[in-house]
């Protein structure tokens, strides 16, 4: 490859990750946990996303499309919020919510490093290096409620699906005990 090409948060470039999207998918197919493939192009953005939900659960069906946002704190803490896609977040009442110092967010490199993924496929996944590094969890609480989620498996060019008991036996598997949220 050309050393002018910057590593993109696809698969393309899933040999570049810390921890392969195959060993997560691996380990979620080691714990039963059954799940569902959609191949897409690249997303990167919800806006994105929201274009690409050929056979997937809508809201009103149930489907819990989500947004991931890595901030730190001035304290120097990371943490990983996952939310429902369309809430809107003002990060000063978050960090209130949180319990944090002041919130921004965290920059590719640093992204790169404590979850080990690129921008565009921040997912709850990636705590499989979160967990490791330290990155504080919390989700919303509504995910709780819906019938499926669906996430990114560490890249952004197919997303997987799961129900909420079985995204939360992943990250208790991985040593992850979330926080909830109500936002």
């Amino acid at each position: 490859m050309s050393e002018d090409i910057l590593p993109d948060a696809s698969s393309l470039f899933q040999e570049t990750l810390p921890i392969h999207p195959d060993i997560v998918i691996s380990q979620l197919v080691g714990l039963k946990i059954p799940i569902e493939k959609f191949h897409h192009p690249p997303l990167n953005t919800v806006s994105e996303s929201k274009k690409c939900r050929y056979n997937m659960l809508t809201k009103n069906d149930g489907g819990g499309h989500i947004k991931n946002l890595y901030l730190r704190d001035h304290k120097k803490n990371n943490y990983l919020v996952v939310l429902q896609e369309d809430k809107n977040v003002d990060l000063k009442k978050l960090s209130l919510l949180m319990q944090s110092g002041r919130l921004s967010f965290g920059s590719a490199d640093r992204l790169f490093e404590n979850l080990g993924v690129r921008p565009g496929a921040v997912t709850p996944l990636a705590m499989i290096t979160g967990v490791r590094k330290g990155v504080k969890f919390f989700i919303d609480s509504e995910l709780f409620e819906v019938i499926k989620v669906y996430m990114h498996p560490l890249v952004n060019d197919f997303t997987i699906s799961m129900t909420p008991s079985e995204l939360e036996y992943y990250l208790e598997f991985l040593g992850v005990y979330p926080t909830k949220l109500n936002l």
